[in-house]
C-alpha cells in the first residue's frame, strides 16, 4: 500500500488550481503517549490522503504536531475521523486567518524523536504539568498588570515582523535558545512575577510552561492557542488588540497579516517591510526579508554571489550543489553578514 507521495509539488499545484476548490489551512497538537508511532503515522497516512489532505505532520511517543490544509468540504470528516481519535477528541483546531489554497503541497507525516525540536534531554519534568490557558480577553488583563513579564517564546525571524507590545522578543535561533536565556534573566523573579508566554499556535509554551514549573516558577500563564486564536477571538469579541504586525507561519505563505503594521524591515534596502522569501540559489535558500523593489533588482536572491549562481544553466547550478550540506546549516534563518539591514545578534 502507497504511505508515501507520487505528485511533485508542481503537479500537486496544477491539480488545486484545476480543482478550483477552496482550501482551508489549519493547525493542532496534541502532547499524548502513543506506543507506536510508526503505525500510528501509517494509519494517518492512509486516511488524510483519501481526504485530500496535505500538509507537515510531527509524530513522535510524547505526541503530535500538525499543520494541514484540507478542502473545506472534506473538513466535517476530517473532525470526525480525528474525534474518533481518544486523544484526539475534541482536539483545537487553529483555524488560519487568511487561507491559501497552496499553502501546503504534499502530505508528510513523519515520526520524529519529539513534536518539537526542543533540545530537552531532561525526562524529570512531566509535559502534562502546565502552565494556565488564558483566552484573549485574561490575556490582556494579564499584560495590564505590572508584576506580569510577556515572553515570546518563538525564534528571531518569526518576532522581527510581529509581536505583542511590550513583550521580551529573545534574539535566537531555536525554541532551545531560549529556555535557558528566559530562566536566567527571570531567575531572581521565579515567585514575584507572573511568566505568560505565547507562541504562533501554543505547542511551544505547553511544553515551555510545564519546564518552567519544574524549574521553580509559581504563577506561569500561556496563551491558549497562541497568536492564531488570539487574532480570532480579538475580532469576535471587539477586543483590544495588542499584537503588532504580522504572524510569521510555517507553510508557504510564510505569514498572516494580524494588523495594517509594518514593524520590521526589508534587509537589503531597510525600507519598511514584513515580506519573508527565501534567496532564489537552491544552494543557498536563505530565509530573509525582501521589498519587491530589491526582489526585482537583486532577481529574487539575497546577495551579488547568489545572483551570478541563479544566471547560469541550471545543470552547472546543480554540479555547484554537489556536496552542499543543508542550507540551515549553511546560513542561520534571517543573519548572513550580506544581508546590510538584518537583526543583528
Amino acid at each position: 500500500m502507497q504511505l508515501y507521495n507520487t505528485l511533485s509539488a508542481k503537479e500537486r499545484a496544477a491539480l488545486i488550481d484545476e480543482a478550483g476548490e477552496e482550501r482551508l489551512t489549519l493547525s493542532f497538537y496534541q502532547y499524548a503517549k502513543i506506543g507506536n508511532p510508526e503505525l500510528f503515522r501509517n494509519h494517518l497516512f492512509i486516511n488524510w490522503e483519501a481526504l485530500a489532505v496535505l500538509g507537515r505532520i510531527y509524530v513522535a511517543h510524547e505526541g503530535i504536531n500538525a499543520q494541514l490544509s484540507i478542502p473545506a468540504e472534506n473538513f466535517k470528516a476530517f473532525k470526525a475521523f480525528l474525534d474518533g481519535i481518544p486523544f484526539l477528541e475534541n482536539v483545537r483546531l487553529n483555524i488560519a486567518i487568511e487561507h491559501d489554497a497552496k499553502s501546503f503541497l504534499k502530505l508528510k507525516v513523519k515520526v520524529r524523536h519529539k513534536i518539537v525540536a526542543d533540545g530537552l534531554e531532561d525526562n524529570t519534568f512531566d509535559v502534562t504539568n502546565k502552565g494556565v490557558h488564558v483566552d484573549a480577553r485574561t490575556f490582556n488583563d494579564l499584560l495590564e498588570d505590572k508584576d506580569t513579564v510577556l515572553v515570546d517564546m518563538r525564534n528571531h525571524y518569526e518576532s522581527e515582523i510581529g509581536h505583542f507590545k511590550n513583550a521580551v522578543t529573545p534574539d535566537v535561533d531555536t525554541f532551545r535558545d531560549s529556555l535557558d536565556l528566559i530562566e536566567e534573566d527571570l531567575k531572581d523573579h521565579k515567585e514575584d512575577k507572573k511568566l505568560v508566554m505565547y507562541c504562533t499556535g501554543g505547542i511551544r509554551c505547553e511544553k515551555a510552561s510545564a519546564y518552567y514549573k519544574h524549574k521553580g516558577f509559581k504563577q506561569v500563564y500561556q496563551l491558549e492557542g497562541g497568536i492564531i486564536e488570539y487574532a480570532r477571538q480579538v475580532e469576535q469579541q471587539k477586543l483590544e488588540n495588542k499584537f503588532r504586525g504580522k504572524n510569521f507561519v510555517f507553510d508557504h505563505r510564510r505569514g498572516e497579516r494580524i494588523t495594517e503594521e509594518v514593524i520590521s524591515n526589508c534587509h537589503q534596502c531597510g525600507k519598511p517591510c514584513d515580506t519573508h522569501v527565501n534567496c532564489a540559489n537552491e544552494a543557498c535558500h536563505l530565509l530573509f526579508i525582501q521589498c519587491e523593489e530589491c526582489a526585482k533588482a537583486m532577481n529574487d536572491c539575497c546577495s551579488q554571489e547568489c545572483m551570478e549562481i541563479v544566471a547560469l544553466p541550471l545543470e552547472e547550478q546543480k554540479k555547484l550543489r554537489q556536496g552542499i550540506p543543508n542550507s540551515n546549516k549553511i546560513f542561520k534563518k534571517g543573519r548572513s553578514e550580506k544581508l546590510k539591514f538584518m537583526r543583528s545578534e
